[in-house]
């Protein structure tokens, strides 16, 4: 049995009109920022059993190569959860939607042989304690697909990052925060980090404080 034997919180996590917005924004920008091109590169290579965390309305689903034999997708929010089980329904691998948190995946140690973490670490409430359950659900060797923002790289940006975070910025976006230091964490948390690029989103127009991200590959050791 996939699921641990506690009760799953439900709707820990509820941002209703946030959720709406970015549904709709995010399918805006499948094409329109690339974010489409950047998901199959997320996704590419990946086999076995996988655990998506904070999938959010699905939009990765459709990106699975046919080697991966199952996704647990897991999301928090309410009305988000209900448009990925919708997209798990059009997906061409079988996706299991479930309601929990990253802080308190509901699902058995070493289950899997990947996971993926798209655009979800800059909304956790506690990045490492995200990280160390995502190091406990994956089996000794497995990977971690993340594709993250993250802080910018030249210190005026990085400023007003900072200083977005720190005020209305999670505020009015479901939590988000731009100015993480992602791929640090990442490897804090006992990963691998295996490859990694920056990617700039969109790669055209006038920079955003949401514009630096990070696209990469980690693996779990096989002996920790």
């Amino acid at each position: 049995m996939r699921l641990r034997d506690t009760k799953i919180p439900q709707d820990t996590v509820h941002h209703p009109v946030f959720a709406r917005f970015y549904a709709r924004m995010s399918v805006a920008a499948e094409t329109g920022a690339g974010l489409a091109a950047v998901r199959s590169e997320l996704l590419a290579g990946l086999s076995g059993r996988v655990i998506e965390i904070g999938a959010g309305n699905g939009l990765n689903f459709a990106h699975y190569p046919p080697t991966v034999s199952e996704v647990v997708a897991v999301e928090p929010e309410r009305v988000l959860r209900q448009l990925a089980v919708r997209s798990a329904l059009r997906a061409g691998v079988p996706v299991d939607v479930v309601p929990g948190t990253a802080e308190s995946l509901p699902v058995k140690s070493e289950a899997f042989d990947g996971a993926v973490a798209s655009l979800v670490l800059c909304t956790v409430r506690n990045v490492e304690r995200s990280l160390a359950e995502i190091v406990r659900v994956l089996r000794p060797g497995g990977e971690l697909r993340f594709f993250e923002h993250v802080r910018a790289d030249d210190r005026a940006m990085a400023a007003i990052q900072r200083a977005l975070d720190h005020t209305v910025w999670p505020l009015v976006t479901g939590g988000c925060h731009t100015a993480r230091d992602t791929l640090a964490a990442v490897e804090r948390a006992g990963f691998v980090v295996e490859a990694y690029r920056r990617v700039r989103m969109p790669d055209w127009g006038v920079r955003l404080p949401t514009s630096a991200c990070v696209l990469g590959v980690a693996r779990r050791p096989t002996v920790d």
